[in-house]
């Protein structure tokens, strides 16, 4: 008899632990693992500290902050769970939300058709129009159209929509390889290594706040732009195919935020990025 009730008692604690935290022992299922680069300021960056709100970085002594932590947090506060920040490279990030080692990414991806073969992606999160960045002594700085930036050496960042879709359609251009993140597209152009880069205007205004000597090109609203469609330009959260359960909580809190309250979160981030990140 005592058997059995010592037996009862253990299946009970068994059952109470995971009624509080349905999470293993490794208290996994309580966190909301999101995936960024943490290095693609304004929307995510590294910092030395949790200044701001930043989160601490999963095996790391550093924290992340940006846009993207931000949405992050709105989210792991509707689902009831402890936000992790795991960061890895861009070209991981697809594969880290089929695989399922990350509930999510919020890391300014495009939905763009071929991502949506393998993951599937929130409302949009953010509107990012194209533009250019030169310096401000460059051929180009007076540019009023792409077919002024004829013939510039330019870069953008890896995997990207920027180097992918916008260089190409710049007649002439010589088309250096694409940088790994960012901040190596930027110091591309600090450098002299190349005349132009193209990104989006969030990256763009968070440079310029940087580099003092950078000019943001912006052809919005004439004929003479880069021609992008909605898909490339429209931002999403990404999450394993058929997750409606966290996708359906996501566009929940997207939808309740105002254009108000996006603009004011970016302006945000870009009021307090460290530099160079």
């Amino acid at each position: 008899m005592r058997k059995i009730l010592a037996l009862v008692m253990t299946l009970v604690l068994c059952f109470g632990l995971a009624a509080c935290g349905g999470n293993g022992e490794d208290g996994t299922e309580a966190k909301f693992r999101v995936a960024m680069e943490c290095a693609y300021a304004p929307y995510n960056w590294t910092q030395t500290d949790d200044a701001n709100g930043a989160v601490p970085i999963a095996g790391s002594g550093d924290y992340a902050y940006g846009y993207d932590v931000m949405m992050a947090k709105l989210i792991a506060e509707k689902l009831g769970k402890e936000l992790e920040i795991v960061k890895l490279d861009w070209d991981s990030l697809v594969a880290a939300v089929e695989s399922g080692s990350v509930d999510a990414a919020i890391a300014g991806q495009s939905i763009t058709a071929d991502r949506l073969e393998v993951v599937d992606f929130s409302d949009p999160y953010y509107y990012a129009s194209i533009v250019t960045l030169v310096k401000v002594d460059s051929e180009y700085a007076d540019a009023k159209g792409i077919s002024d930036l004829a013939g510039a050496t330019c870069t953008s960042q890896l995997g990207t929509i920027w180097y992918n879709i916008c260089l190409p359609q710049i007649e002439d251009a010589n088309i250096l390889p694409a940088q790994e993140t960012a901040p190596a597209m930027l110091v591309a152009l600090d450098s002299g290594a190349v005349d132009l880069v193209v990104t989006d205007m969030p990256t763009a205004m968070a440079a310029t706040s940087v580099y003092d000597d950078f000019v943001l090109l912006d052809f919005a609203g004439t004929e003479d732009d880069f021609t992008v469609s909605d898909e490339e330009v429209n931002l999403g959260i990404s999450v394993a195919k058929g997750n409606t359960e966290l996708l359906d909580v996501i566009n929940e809190v997207l939808g309740e935020l105002t254009t108000e309250d996006y603009e004011a979160m970016m302006a945000e981030a870009i009021e307090v990025q460290p530099l160079n990140n």
